[in-house]
């Protein structure tokens, strides 16, 4: 689960939604985190369009494409040579989501090895349940020590970083785990909420487009690949969290 901050140059570069660049960054709590903020109006049901960062599929049919880590894409990731992984053994997933603003796109992951084709499987079967994701694009460096402003929603896998509050490496640094729309489905532990301006999605039955519900098709899509749900937490609660290790 990526600590949720926005830089406005790379929303400019990759198409991010222009109320994620145009937000001010938030007070910081003592761990670094931003302080949780009431839900504002125009987010409390979110339903953004989305910005297309590759072409979208020709045909509006699904489509997925796994290999090697382009050389280019591997430069703007936050993989370096201590990370946890090599980077020949990561690889490029792209796929088609659903936006919400009901058209066809592709995005981009980087998954390990290991589970490329399980995790294309797992979105094809999103998209063949219409479930609608706001964006999916591979995190950039810069975006890991950017002032929080609370309204990230990227769709993605592989960050090199730590676990939330903790120094052991996140599942997400051995490329084995997603976080699917993270504003609709936010990380809670206390007064601790991810992305910060989130809370109005703590209310889970709400029951709105793109939240993740115990017995959705998101949760399914997972479980069939063997991947469970932070959801099923206690504390703290990823509810936008999958992983192959459960952690």
């Amino acid at each position: 689960m990526l600590r949720y901050v926005i830089v406005a140059v790379a929303a400019t570069l990759v198409g991010m939604p222009a109320t994620a660049a145009e937000r001010p960054p938030l007070p910081l709590r003592p761990d670094g985190y931003g302080v949780a903020q009431p839900t504002p109006p125009d987010l409390v049901d979110r339903r953004l369009p989305t910005r297309d960062i590759l072409p979208p599929p020709a045909d509006g049919r699904f489509v997925s494409t796994v290999g090697p880590v382009p050389d280019d894409v591997l430069a703007r990731s936050t993989w370096k040579p201590e990370c946890p992984v090599r980077a020949a053994d990561l690889r490029y997933v792209t796929v088609t989501f659903r936006g919400f603003d009901g058209g066809a796109h592709t995005g981009e992951l980087i998954v390990a090895a290991t589970v490329a084709d399980d995790v294309a499987t797992v979105f094809g079967d999103l998209y063949a349940a219409d479930f609608p994701i706001e964006e999916m694009r591979v995190v950039e460096p810069a975006e890991l020590t950017a002032p929080p402003t609370g309204d990230d929603n990227n769709t993605t896998a592989f960050v090199c970083r730590p676990a939330v509050g903790l120094t052991r490496w996140s599942a997400h640094a051995l490329g084995l785990a997603v976080d699917v729309n993270p504003f609709q489905n936010p990380y809670s532990k206390g007064d601790l909420v991810l992305p910060e301006l989130a809370s109005a999605y703590l209310d889970r039955d709400r029951d709105l487009p793109g939240m993740i519900s115990g017995g959705g098709p998101v949760v399914a899509a997972f479980a069939r690949i063997g991947w469970k749900w932070g959801g099923h937490w206690t504390s703290p609660v990823d509810r936008h969290h999958f992983s192959r290790t459960g952690t």
